[in-house]
């Protein structure tokens, strides 16, 4: 439950935060000093990147059903999922460009990203994914996912895909969406038992 008033809590504030035709001169402080960072660290950043992506979802999912773990294989499936198709919901509802809309110095890297920027969907997808995981390892394994989530969230403000405070409001929906898929799960357990 605290994770999901928590989730719940962080979307109510960034969606308050964002403006759809400016950005907050501290939150685009923030910005440029991450996209402004050298292209030669681009391609292990997008790497890292890739563990936000809607695939990783049912890739971790085959990872926790081949290791034996079915009740995480469909927590993860599930939240992951969840959280992809409800950032594309949020992203409508906001209406906040991408940052190269709103900032026209951004350095877009790799692909441009296309639709709108808040909230991020990748930021959303490896909260929803490692918080989920993180009872499931050991401890270099929880240290190992608590460094990957910063790392996704960050390259997409280094390949110029969202602003922070998208970053913010994704990891917000990300840590609500697996808090309600965890007490779903609960529930469907209690109600088997």
């Amino acid at each position: 439950m605290a994770r999901l008033a928590a989730g719940i809590a962080g979307l109510v504030v960034t969606t308050a935060l964002v403006h759809k035709d400016h950005v907050d001169p501290v939150e685009e402080k923030v910005f440029t000093m991450l996209n402004d960072l050298p292209d030669r660290i681009y391609t292990p950043v997008w790497l890292v990147m890739q563990l936000g992506a809607l695939g990783a979802a049912p890739a971790t999912g085959a990872a926790a059903w081949a290791a034996g773990n079915r009740q995480l294989a469909f927590r993860l499936v599930a939240a992951g999922s969840a959280t992809w198709a409800l950032s594309k919901v949020a992203k409508r509802l906001a209406g906040r460009p991408r940052p190269a809309t709103l900032l026209p110095a951004t350095h877009v890297r790799g692909s441009q990203a296309s639709g709108l920027g808040y909230l991020s969907g990748h930021a959303g997808v490896a909260v929803a994914l490692g918080v989920a995981a993180a009872p499931h390892v050991g401890r270099s394994g929880r240290v190992l996912i608590a460094g990957l989530i910063p790392a996704v969230a960050l390259a997409r403000v280094y390949v110029g895909a969202h602003l922070p405070l998208d970053i913010v409001g994704g990891a917000a929906l990300g840590l609500g969406v697996e808090a309600a898929s965890a007490l779903f799960q609960q529930t469907l357990y209690q109600q088997t038992l």
